[in-house]
């Protein structure tokens, strides 16, 4: 084993017992699962003759559920309806070791769900059942005491962004100060209609078409990402940025030194849903632990080449992430 694997490998085991403050938006995955054969004689569609049906955590759950698999805490601050979605929900955090206690329930929102139609191991069609509007005053009030309770117990601060209402301007108004005064690292997945409310958070973690909204201009090569990765970083005046570029990697850029160019590890892409959730997750768990952000990257791209092997949100453990370690070692020697 070389340095930079023996270095990965340490911070991997530092990765448990860390404590996550998870706050954004928490989802029910749902997958209908089947074959199909023929187009409908309706319309230009096919039909799906359904054998099995799933679901699985999503957005902010799946985030939650991330982290307690490679050995965290999440204390997961999220809105679920007053619905038999909720109660899955509640259902399936349980059955993960994943506390319910932080969750609000709003009876004025459905929680939010996602039916994905999967035929052939392809995603045929998605249904989105949800209610994206901003939180009425009681669930508000709720999810910020909630916030309070948990910030205190918490080593990092992870926002799961996806735009479904949990998270406003006007919360990241009032809280962000609170996270930088708490002095734990704040790991955001953002959405692009609150992009530029983040600043001065410890990383962000875009992909290239969020960055590219975000700067304002297109990425298309390697120049333009230097561009907009420069730009972003200087703007929001975060420590760090990492922009994910899925099959092509992810680039990490941190203020005052060069950036860094990591190559993706899975080279079998079956499904890239929930593997930013993934990314996140390992940096907040990285960081909360004290590794060095070019050392918890490192660990994300390994946890995320698992994930996006399988068909759905998925997650890994710290004996995968340690093989694809070893794995990439032997291959290249001081790549890991």
């Amino acid at each position: 084993m070389d340095d930079s694997c023996e270095r990965l490998s340490a911070g991997l085991d530092r990765l448990p017992g860390q404590r996550i403050l998870v706050l954004g938006d928490a989802m029910l995955d749902h997958y209908i699962w089947g074959e199909t054969t023929r187009i409908s004689p309706e319309a230009p569609v096919p039909v799906v003759g359904v054998q099995r049906e799933s679901s699985r955590l999503g957005g902010a759950a799946n985030v939650a559920h991330n982290i307690k698999a490679l050995g965290g805490e999440p204390l997961l601050v999220a809105v679920i309806g007053d619905d038999e979605g909720g109660r899955q929900l509640c259902g399936a955090l349980a059955a993960n070791g994943i506390a319910t206690d932080f969750l609000v329930t709003d009876p004025a929102r459905p929680t939010i769900k996602k039916t994905r139609v999967i035929a052939r191991s392809q995603q045929v069609v998605r249904i989105d059942h949800e209610e994206s509007g901003a939180l009425g005053r009681a669930a508000r009030e709720r999810f910020e005491a909630h916030l309070g309770t948990a910030l205190p117990r918490s080593q990092a601060v992870l926002i799961s962004d996806y735009g479904k209402g949990g998270i406003s301007r006007e919360l990241l108004e009032r809280w962000l100060p609170r996270f930088r005064e708490a002095g734990v690292p704040i790991c955001v997945d953002p959405k692009e209609t609150h992009f530029h409310s983040y600043k001065q958070v410890t990383i962000l973690t875009p992909n290239v078409k969020e960055a590219s909204f975000a700067a304002a201009q297109p990425i298309t090569d390697e120049t333009t990402l230097q561009q907009a990765g420069a730009k972003l970083l200087a703007s929001l005046e975060a420590d760090s940025l990492l922009i994910t570029q899925g099959e092509e990697g992810m680039s990490l850029f941190r203020r005052g030194q060069p950036s860094l160019h990591i190559p993706a590890v899975g080279t079998d892409v079956y499904d890239v849903t929930g593997a930013g959730d993934t990314v996140v997750s390992v940096l907040a768990l990285g960081l909360g632990a004290g590794l060095e952000v070019a050392d918890a990257t490192r660990l994300a791209n390994h946890a995320a080449g698992r994930v996006i092997r399988e068909v759905g949100t998925a997650t890994t453990s710290r004996a995968e992430i340690l093989e694809s370690l070893l794995r990439a070692a032997a291959l290249e020697p001081g790549e890991s």
